[in-house]
Parts: C-alpha cells; sequence; structure tokens
C-alpha cells in the first residue's frame, strides 16, 4: 500500500472517531493520532467540527497540540512548550519529522547546520540516522545525503494533496 493511501485511510478513520467523542476522549484520539507512527497529515482532522467542543475547556491544550502538528514544526513547540501537553517520544520524533517535510517542501538544499539547530541533534551522524531512518524510510522525504558539502539533497516529498 502506499503512503498516500495509508494517510487516507488513517485520516478517514480519525476523523470519524472525532466526530463521536467529547472531552477527555478527544484527548486522548489527539495523542494517539498525533503518536502514530504513519500519519503525517493533521488538517483535516483538526477540521472536525466536533474538536471545536474542547476549545476554552480543559483540553483545549489538546487542540494547540494538534494545532502545531497540522502547521508547525519542532522549533514552534519549544517556543510554546509552557502551554501545551509535554510531548511523549513518539510525538517528540514525529513533530522532528514534519519539521523536515516543511524544510523540505521548500528547500531542496538542506544544510546539515540549518538541520541539526532545527531538529535539537547534536551530530552529523545523529542527524544523518534520523534523515535515513525516521524521514528516507518512512516515506515523507526522498534525498540523498552529502557528506562532503554537509547537506540533504531533497528528491521530493510527501504529497498531501493526493491524500
Amino acid at each position: 500500500m502506499d503512503i498516500e493511501r495509508k494517510q487516507a485511510e488513517l485520516i478517514e478513520q480519525y476523523v470519524n472517531q472525532a466526530e463521536s467523542l467529547t472531552g477527555p476522549s478527544l484527548a486522548g484520539l489527539i495523542v494517539e493520532a498525533t503518536s502514530h507512527p504513519s500519519l503525517f497529515a493533521f488538517s483535516e482532522i483538526l477540521s472536525v467540527p466536533n474538536l471545536s467542543k474542547i476549545e476554552g475547556t480543559q483540553y483545549s491544550r489538546y487542540l494547540d497540540m494538534l494545532r502545531l502538528f497540522a502547521h508547525g514544526t519542532w522549533s514552534d513547540y519549544k517556543r510554546n512548550a509552557d502551554s501545551l501537553p509535554a510531548l511523549v517520544p513518539d510525538q517528540v520524533r514525529k513533530i522532528k519529522q514534519l519539521s523536515v517535510l516543511t524544510l523540505a517542501e521548500t528547500n531542496k538544499v538542506l544544510p546539515y547546520d540549518q538541520l541539526m539547530q532545527e531538529l535539537d541533534v547534536s551530530n552529523v551522524r545523529e542527524l544523518e540516522d534520523f534523515l535515513i531512518n525516521e524521514c528516507m524510510y518512512s516515506g515523507i522525504v526522498r534525498g540523498k545525503l552529502d557528506q562532503l558539502r554537509r547537506c540533504f539533497e531533497v528528491r521530493n516529498t510527501l504529497s498531501f494533496n493526493a491524500v
């Protein structure tokens, strides 16, 4: 199954669930969706009218977290961490993957130094492992690591328009 079709199925699953849940159950669904290893698109889930019911409640932080996953980056999370729920390791990995995807959509050459700063990675080996294992193997970006020029050359990115 290709990644776009898998995205569409997961989105449909979470949208359907979100339509019938309330308060704490919606917060739990948001954590589950943002932790899911194969889900990278959150705008359609965010647009479920039922989610507006948690705006202004004790669960509104989870709605803010879903907005972050739909439109933000790891840097955005760090800037707003005090007002958002703490992320579990799967969510940290996911928001960092989404950060790479965001950068790769607008730049075809990503310098290692920029990526290391954006992702809070301290060395090139850790960065290359993340790019290979968490970004390329997952199918969200395709490209080539250029160790000589210390950059990641992006060939293409996961397209959410096909979803």
